[in-house]
């Protein structure tokens, strides 16, 4: 009597299965549209990211703009004109304009002006290798402050490879014969910038209160009037309209990109972060420095080779690229 109940709830059991494999050809198709997206929102920030660097150093060095807040002026317009129409066209959404949106925003407004502002001031006094391995020092702010404020740890490989970066730049600066002051303080001031921005850019999207629509245009919104005021009152703003240059087609060209890719790049940073995670896009980050580096080198035009320096700058990106590998198999491991 027990074995034939025991045969019938098997029965039972197997009729309510689905058949084999049936579910798992789901989750397979499921998890190739997963990684597809997490490596196009990868790749169109790394292209994004590079595209934007070589611009602006072409704009701000080869073409000598003399005014770099005019160029995050623009890119700041550009935003706000993109996003507005793509809201008027139906494509976008986010909420209107209310008194508190600025509440919901602070502090990222000036998180992100100094951070856009300080990096194109760095990227017009410094030379691209120097540049982009003085950046290192991002992922260590970074690390300090998810230390402090998320309470994160890190592991001593992930510790040692940034030391080994950080390192690395100390050496390529010390024989830097380029050296700027100006671009270094304003380097490294973007660098903490950058970590505060990304620390709270991560909180705001969270809390899904504007979305990425809305945390990209209310950050424009908010910042581009005190900033025109601050270059007009500087001169920056008369400088930049006086400028020479106007009247060359190509620079107007690379202006315009500059301006536009300012908000492709804001845009491809939150699509990497939602789609992967802040870890996936500094490693992309890293890489694309890489590449920026070795061009900067080459066809830069402003880098005086030293050994001492080219040692350090290649101390530097060894320990990004075993960085890029430990954390992206310790994230691997985390998922799994």
């Amino acid at each position: 009597m027990m074995a034939e109940l025991h045969k019938r709830r098997h029965e039972f059991r197997d009729r309510n299965l689905p058949p084999e494999g049936a579910s798992s050809g789901r989750d397979t198709s499921g998890d190739t549209s997963s990684v597809f997206l997490k490596l196009l929102a990868a790749a169109f920030y790394g292209v994004s990211s590079f595209i934007i660097v070589v611009v602006n150093k072409s704009v701000l060095t080869s073409y000598r703009f003399p005014s770099s807040t005019c160029v995050g002026i623009g890119q700041m317009l550009a935003t706000i004109v993109v996003l507005r129409t793509g809201k008027m066209l139906g494509i976008v959404s986010f909420p209107d304009m209310d008194l508190s949106i600025p509440r919901k925003m602070f502090p990222l407004p000036l998180l992100f002006v100094g951070n856009q502002i300080s990096g194109l001031f760095g990227t017009q006094r410094l030379n691209l290798p120097m540049f982009t391995v003085l950046r290192r020092f991002s992922i260590f702010f970074t690390m300090v402050f998810e230390g402090l404020l998320l309470k994160k740890s890190f592991s001593t490989s992930v510790k040692i490879t940034v030391f080994t970066m950080i390192f690395g730049a100390f050496i390529a600066a010390s024989a830097d014969l380029a050296f700027d002051f100006e671009g270094y303080i304003f380097i490294m001031l973007n660098n903490v910038l950058t970590a505060a921005s990304g620390a709270y850019m991560k909180q705001k999207l969270d809390s899904k209160d504007l979305g990425k629509y809305g945390l990209l245009y209310y950050n424009s919104l908010i910042m581009i009037f005190p900033t025109v005021a601050h270059a007009h009152y500087t001169g920056d703003l008369q400088t930049g309209l006086q400028y020479d240059g106007w009247s060359d087609q190509l620079f107007v060209v690379q202006f315009v990109l500059s301006c536009v890719m300012g908000f492709v790049l804001m845009y491809s940073i939150m699509l990497c972060t939602q789609y992967n995670s802040a870890l996936t896009t500094s490693i992309v980050g890293c890489i694309k420095n890489i590449l920026v580096t070795y061009i900067g080198m080459m066809f830069g035009g402003d880098y005086i080779f030293t050994w001492t320096n080219f040692i350090g700058l290649n101390i530097s990106i060894a320990g990004s690229l075993v960085y890029s590998y430990i954390t992206f198999t310790q994230e691997q491991t985390t998922k799994t």
